[in-house]
């Protein structure tokens, strides 16, 4: 099968679309596809304007512009470079990765439908906030009967996609390798019970943004401290971003410089290193679609800790591999009651370890298909 994806965002930029559109791209060209991604991104050299590299097996399409802040968009060329390269490709099926904002997916969706490609649509985000106005524009715009099959990464997010459309919304859940994140055999014996002889180690992965609330995480880190004797915990956070400086002056206002251990952009061998040496896992997003850090630290066999009604839940199942929690003092309960009761805080675990979530690729290649067979049924000739 020939496939497109298309993508605001991609390589080299760093975050969970970007993450999980080059992994899903990379696992296809392995299982005997021709793989092709457009996407508004520049190249490392500042390749754009329809450049097309071939990075992994998979032919990256540049057709971006030089812009100020890097925006991924290019409004004027843009429709005209994607028309260009579709009718070059002649995919089989085009799979566009929609955010809140995507000027440039939705650009896709358009000219593949109008091309009468096979179209998949796949949401990444939570559509809080937009519904109202987001349901007047697709009333009054053509996007009422868009062609294609429409998807999310998570019952969460469909439920506000199908909210949005008013019809059918399946899931493409995001993936990992389930293996390489396990955690190796026998690991579980050295999960000590009984009386704590050490602090509970938290640890958090995220982007340092004001969505993803690195700052509040700081805060439910500091009234559990508050709770519990000095050192019974410690913060390993993950991660860089905009609010970096932001979170380092909360870490320092709250007392906790010897208690959180920022260690900026880490990669993925790294990362399940950390996750190895800690016990429990903070999600503190409250518009989480998915949360690929979770999941991979769930894999390893930590506790998760993250809030209700968000993409965790479909992978997280409340006090048996974690808690889904209600608010930010929920959370610092949670953390209070696992650093007191380490029986509780082995059995979590041990359930997480023992029972991998069903998110391998396998999996995922298997929703993608299903989602492209149904994409070809909507096509209007």
């Amino acid at each position: 099968m020939r496939i497109v994806h298309v993508s605001d965002c991609f390589a080299p930029r760093t975050g969970g679309i970007e993450t999980q559109v080059g992994d899903l791209a990379r696992h296809q060209v392995a299982a005997g596809h021709e793989v092709h991604v457009l996407t508004a991104t520049l190249g490392e050299g500042g390749e754009r304007g329809g450049v097309v590299d071939v990075e992994g097996g998979v032919h990256v399409h540049r057709v971006g512009a030089r812009l100020p802040f890097d925006l991924p968009v290019n409004p004027v060329a843009g429709p005209r470079l994607l028309r260009s390269a579709l009718r070059d490709v002649r995919p089989d099926a085009v799979h566009v990765h929609a955010g809140v904002l995507s000027p440039f997916a939705f650009d896709g969706v358009r000219v593949a439908t109008a091309l009468h490609l096979p179209t998949a649509i796949t949401w990444h985000c939570m559509l809080d906030g937009t519904l109202g106005v987001g349901r007047q524009v697709v009333r009054r715009t053509r996007w009422r009967h868009v062609p294609a099959a429409l998807s999310a990464v998570s019952g969460a997010a469909a439920t506000r996609v199908r909210d949005l459309f008013g019809t059918r919304v399946d899931v493409v859940p995001n993936g990992i390798d389930v293996a390489a994140w396990a955690p190796p055999p026998g690991a579980a014996a050295s999960w000590t019970s009984g009386t704590p002889q050490a602090p509970l180690h938290l640890v958090a992965t995220m982007r340092l943004a004001p969505r993803k609330r690195a700052v509040p995480l700081v805060d439910v880190v500091a009234a559990a401290a508050a709770r519990l004797p000095a050192g019974a915990l410690r913060l390993t956070l993950v991660g860089d971003g905009p609010a970096r400086d932001a979170v380092r002056a909360r870490v320092a206002s709250a007392g906790l410089r010897d208690v959180v251990d920022l260690r900026g952009r880490l990669p993925r061998d790294a990362v399940r290193a950390a996750y190895a040496d800690a016990d429990v896992f903070l999600a503190s997003a409250r518009l989480e679609a998915f949360g690929i850090a979770a999941l991979e630290a769930r894999t390893a066999g930590l506790a998760v800790l993250a809030h209700a009604g968000t993409g965790v839940g479909e992978f997280v199942t409340d006090g048996v591999d974690g808690y889904l929690v209600a608010d930010d003092a929920e959370m610092s309960d949670a953390i209070v009651r696992l650093a007191a009761d380490r029986d509780l805080l082995a059995r979590l675990r041990r359930h997480a370890a023992a029972v991998p979530p069903p998110f391998d690729w396998a999996h995922v290649l298997a929703a993608a298909d299903a989602q492209y067979a149904r994409a070809r049924t909507l096509v209007v000739r």
